[in-house]
């Protein structure tokens, strides 16, 4: 078991004052998510060889690992020219993750879920480039449903993993977009979704969130009328409404030996609180007992 910490709301330190906030924060683990001087969203990578070299050094002066890297690029667009630059993004950024001695990476399906059939084939074509270097470099990859994407509910997800057919193509289920993961209606079965993952689930995202369905369908009111936007946001444990018995019982059930990250990103005026209450929380709920 892996409990890492997402840094984005350090992502205003330096390389390495973010890593020794991290340390000092007593996690042993981080994820690697966007920062516009490493690895921008969407962006091609600004890492270079002294930029690499620098976020490794860090690490090992303080103590902490990589335990994934966690890149957003439109790989699965219906338009080809983004497609393709998406791609060159992704071989630049997977040949980064293998020079940082990493071997995990994290993404979303990302596509248009107005266009799915066709953002679908896109992604199979972005595959069919990207296994090779995956396996190449012997990088894992865990995929998440996420809102907005072509694919954004469990089970459609977890079947278009499990169609990859790949034993190093595994599933991330995200607790604080749980009740986007669960199709229509207000009613979210934590524990059924992530048994229904089974064994292809190998990571959480750890953050709370709000149901924002409710028991109406209508629990906040967006303009104008209809509008397709996804509402939610990954406050700390136990400030939404996710079921947290639900899901750590959940993960205790299934044995779950993967990687667990701490993803808050309401609370940037108290970020280091706010990790350290989630690391605290979460090493209680799932440290193996003694």
């Amino acid at each position: 078991m892996k409990i890492t910490l997402d840094p984005y709301m350090l992502r205003g330190l330096s390389v390495d004052d973010m890593v020794r906030t991290v340390a000092e924060l007593g996690y042993a683990y981080i994820e690697l998510s966007p920062r516009d001087d490493f690895m921008p969203f969407f962006l091609h990578p600004r890492a270079d060889d002294a930029k690499v070299r620098e976020l490794r050094d860090a690490l090992r002066r303080h103590g902490v690992q990589l335990s994934s890297v966690l890149p957003l690029y439109r790989w699965s667009s219906p338009d080809e020219t983004e497609r393709r630059a998406a791609v060159r993004n992704w071989k630049r950024m997977i040949e980064i993750t293998a020079e940082l001695g990493c071997t995990l990476m994290n993404s979303e399906f990302n596509g248009r879920p107005e266009r799915a059939a066709e953002s679908e084939a896109a992604f199979w074509r972005s595959l069919e480039e990207l296994l090779p270097l995956f396996e190449r470099e012997g990088i894992a990859l865990n995929l998440e449903a996420h809102p907005d994407d072509f694919c954004e509910e469990n089970a459609p997800a977890v079947d278009l993993v499990r169609a990859v057919n790949k034993p190093w193509v595994n599933y991330l289920y995200c607790a604080p977009h749980t009740f986007h993961l669960s199709g229509a209606g207000p009613k979210a079965d934590i524990a059924a979704m992530m048994r229904y993952a089974g064994d292809k689930l190998r990571h959480v995202h750890v953050a709370d969130s709000f149901n924002h369905k409710g028991s109406s369908g209508l629990r906040y009111i967006l303009n104008p009328p209809g509008t397709p936007a996804r509402v939610h946001q990954h406050l700390d444990i136990g400030q939404g409404e996710v079921d947290w018995d639900a899901f750590f019982g959940t993960l205790r059930e299934l044995e779950f030996d993967g990687v667990a990250t701490a993803c808050v990103f309401a609370w940037e005026e108290r970020a280091r609180e706010s990790s350290a209450f989630m690391l605290d929380r979460m090493t209680r709920e799932l440290a193996p007992a003694s």
